[in-house]
């Protein structure tokens, strides 16, 4: 069995604080070029003492465009992540698989509310 390769989501940010989605995509383009490869990632949240959903969302949720939840839940894992990032994380990933499974719903959604707002 192959070993997953480490990586610190610390180290690729730079920072503690991983907020910004531009960051997330730095992440992101790291666990993709894995998963095309067929190679294992764990991702490591130690020392990372600040989540967003929009940091979340542009690191793993848009993997779900292109990759199936198999093909995921296969070459990528998380570690050292606190328990209420991992609910957020939770989080996104189910509206990430949501939406990439049927985008036009979503987006039919979004306008509905949008001119119920209105």
């Amino acid at each position: 069995m192959e070993q997953a390769i480490v990586k610190s989501v610390y180290q690729i940010v730079g920072n503690e604080i991983c907020v910004e989605a531009e960051d997330g995509l730095k992440v992101s383009t790291i666990i993709r070029d894995f998963i095309s490869n067929k190679k294992k990632i764990q991702l490591s949240f130690l020392n990372v003492k600040m989540l967003t959903s929009a940091f979340l969302n542009t690191a793993i949720g848009i993997l779900y465009k292109d990759f199936s939840d198999e093909d995921i839940k296969t070459y990528l894992s998380v570690i050292d992540i606190d328990s209420t990032d991992a609910v957020l994380l939770k989080r996104v990933v189910e509206t990430a698989k949501t939406f990439y499974s049927d985008p036009d719903r979503i987006k039919n959604s979004l306008n509905e509310i949008l001119e119920e707002s209105k």
